[in-house]
């Protein structure tokens, strides 16, 4: 017994062991763009590509590219008017998907599984297949140019996944609640900002920090509607640093290591919360 007890111990060992090396040789991989980027942020444009002999780590490091990155392009305008979109998406986002949430969760009325299975069907729809529609309704609204296709589109729901992942939550929450706030004559609204929302926080923050990292990193959508470059957000700002015949790599990589430096803040502030939510999500169907 006690050979068969140490046997399982050592294998137990060892297959910790592996799990350990194959998720820090994952997670390398995953570092190594990240490190390409810092690297190169630190280096001249020349010294970039070299690969014989490989640097590994600038010997000098050149802080003035991060200085040249600011001054090269309105950093703080482009900053202020990516917060313009987020502030009014993350505002969106987690009132309208709370809100529908709590109509799919906690609400009973007629029809209401097929609305969200159709709502899950749009999920399954390309992104690239409602680009043009999209961009033919706010073109008949007179809206290209203008923040208006960027934010109120937030307000509009929040989003299929953000529904869905609010939804399971709030079905893990005890209905004993609603029902003990009904007696004393709360109603829907009472319920859903007094009981439900506070009860909800780590599964709100884990929508907000989606949305966050949608919003701040989103490229496409203001490529298509706006064309005023007083109006880019940081996302088309790094377009700046390319040219048709020579690129400014070194800054390019410094502007995104800034870029990218609120996201891993971000994460790493709310990781905790992430999980939480993620975990607590769909506990009861």
């Amino acid at each position: 017994m006690k050979k068969d007890r140490n046997y399982y111990k050592i294998k137990k060992a060892i297959s910790q062991l592996l799990l350990y090396v194959v998720v820090c040789g994952l997670a390398t991989v995953c570092l190594i763009p990240l490190y390409w980027m810092i690297r190169s942020s630190f280096m001249r444009n020349t010294d970039i590509y070299v690969m014989d002999p490989f640097i590994v780590w600038p010997k000098e490091m050149l802080w003035s590219n991060y200085i040249d990155t600011v001054n090269f392009m309105p950093f703080l305008k482009y900053t202020g008017n990516t917060l313009i979109i987020l502030c009014g998406s993350m505002v969106g986002v987690l009132l309208t998907a709370s809100l529908a949430a709590y109509a799919f969760a906690r609400v009973s009325w007629r029809g209401r599984n097929i609305c969200f299975f159709l709502i899950l069907t749009t999920m399954m729809l390309p992104a690239s297949v409602t680009i043009v529609p999209q961009f033919m309704i706010w073109k008949n609204l007179k809206s290209l140019d203008t923040y208006v296709p960027l934010i109120l589109p937030a307000f509009l729901g929040g989003g299929a996944f953000n529904i869905f992942l609010l939804r399971q939550f709030f079905l893990g929450i005890p209905k004993d609640l609603d029902e003990a706030a009904y007696i004393d004559g709360a109603g829907h609204v009472r319920v859903f900002f007094q009981i439900i929302l506070p009860l909800s926080k780590s599964a709100l923050i884990v929508v907000g920090l989606f949305t966050f990292l949608n919003c701040w990193n989103e490229f496409f959508a203001p490529l298509i509607y706006l064309s005023d470059q007083n109006k880019y957000t940081l996302a088309l700002g790094l377009l700046q640093f390319r040219g048709n015949y020579t690129s400014k790599w070194q800054l390019l990589m410094a502007a995104s290591t800034i870029v990218a430096a609120p996201c891993i803040l971000v994460y790493l502030l709310g990781q905790r919360y992430l999980l939480e939510g993620i975990s607590m999500t769909g506990m009861k169907a």
